[in-house]
């Protein structure tokens, strides 16, 4: 008798212990984002596009191209504190980018405290 509760018990322990919770993300910021800019003088004009996908996980995916070639992939993370997006890139030689988000005339974008857009919502 004495196992049969102790294996009640380890199975109850067990159904507990798993039936944990994941908080939903409805973040405004989950999605595609991106940023286009021409580089370049007037013989060689290039284009440069970066993308910046959002998930709910606060971690992303970061891409950039260069006339229309991929050239560079990496992951980032995310945090959202006080209205401020923080994006960090590790494993890349890039800065952190903390942002607001802001509506204007063009649709939603990230934007750093100066106003320069960082990218705008696809």
């Amino acid at each position: 008798m004495k196992k049969i509760f102790s294996f009640l018990g380890i199975i109850g322990i067990l159904l507990a212990s798993n039936c944990t919770r994941i908080t939903e993300n409805n973040d405004p910021v989950i999605g595609i984002w991106s940023h286009t800019s021409a580089d370049g003088g007037t013989t060689q004009k290039q284009t440069v596009k970066q993308e910046w996908i959002f998930n709910d996980a606060y971690l992303g995916r970061y891409h950039t191209y260069h006339n229309k070639n991929l050239t560079v992939i990496s992951d980032f993370s995310w945090v959202h504190k006080d209205s401020v997006y923080v994006i960090s890139y590790p494993g890349l030689d890039k800065e952190e980018d903390i942002v607001l988000m802001t509506e204007t005339e063009h649709g939603i974008i990230l934007a750093d405290k100066e106003g320069k857009i960082l990218a705008i919502r696809e």
